[in-house]
């Protein structure tokens, strides 16, 4: 479910950052960041105690199936592209918090991150299906 959540957000962040970027423009582009932001948490919380937490298919399953190793490189290639918006956002919340103008030319780089994100979450998706269905061991 979290999945699903990361990738609504995801798309709507990029969605957001291709609009009007006035207030109500920033306020939409922060919500669906926080949302996202929160995806990451319930993936990460959730994913370490499935993996490491003695439920269903066990510990071993997980750190010996080529799948799983797939899956966090994926996770750590949408982190890794993260680090620019997270911190070109908090930036632009904290000037729009001082009331100062928002420079908000990176708004289109920062949407193509987002799509690609979208679609990288779709292959762990795919990749949480098939570790579902135990192929890789």
């Amino acid at each position: 479910m979290a999945l699903g959540i990361g990738l609504g957000a995801v798309w709507m962040r990029g969605r957001a950052l291709r609009g009007p970027l006035d207030a109500p423009g920033l306020r939409r582009v922060f919500a669906a960041d926080n949302v996202w932001g929160l995806a990451a948490i319930l993936w990460i919380s959730t994913g370490v105690w499935r993996a490491f937490g003695g439920l269903e298919k066990g510990t071993t399953y997980y750190v010996t199936n080529p799948v799983f190793h797939a899956k966090m490189g994926l996770l750590g290639l949408i982190i890794a592209l993260e680090i620019w918006p997270i911190v070109t956002l908090i930036r632009w919340r904290v000037r729009q918090g001082k009331g100062e103008p928002v420079d908000t030319t990176a708004a289109p780089a920062l949407a193509r991150i987002s799509v690609i994100q979208a679609g990288l979450v779709v292959l762990m998706v795919l990749a949480a299906t098939a570790l579902a269905r135990g192929f890789g061991v």
